[in-house]
């Protein structure tokens, strides 16, 4: 995985979070390789949202002056929710590490003093605003279609 952008591109936290992403996929990649645990999928959640808000600020400054593009990123910023989405669906599914963290469940209701483990369901409910905003409920249903455009380089 390289990176397209400059030495001094303005956006310096994508390639640290890009590097971020490398290095937990390699130690993963180490044998003995473990089964995803809780705090793995947190993490790869907050990553999935801030790609999510990243690519939600790009299609809205995209699509005026780029309407084919500004789509497909759109098309990307769905894909991405429902990914997390996944993701999310997958923690609670786990098992819970210790005895001391109360429930598994998503609780909206208790977000604000819940346990710290709810933490992935405030950062998935935040995101699910957004998304709700500005996505219908049959795109968020659809399966993901065939790319049609071709790379030209």
């Amino acid at each position: 995985m390289t990176s397209a952008l400059p030495a001094g591109d303005a956006y310096p936290y994508l390639r640290a979070a890009s590097a971020g992403i490398r290095h937990h996929t390699r130690t993963l990649a180490l044998p003995p390789a473990s089964p995803a645990d809780r705090v793995h999928l947190d993490v790869l959640h907050a990553h999935l949202t801030a790609l999510h808000q990243l690519l939600d600020r790009l299609a809205e400054t995209t699509r005026p002056p780029h309407p084919a593009a500004g789509r497909h990123l759109a098309t990307a910023h769905t894909r991405l929710w429902q990914s997390a989405a996944a993701v999310h669906d997958a923690f609670h599914l786990l098992p819970v590490a210790d005895e001391t963290s109360a429930g598994t469940e998503c609780h909206p209701e208790r977000l604000p003093e819940g346990p710290p483990v709810l933490t992935i369901c405030q950062r998935h409910l935040a995101a699910g605003h957004v998304v709700r905003r500005k996505t219908t409920p049959s795109d968020l249903n659809t399966p993901v279609p065939g790319h049609t455009t071709t790379c030209s380089q």
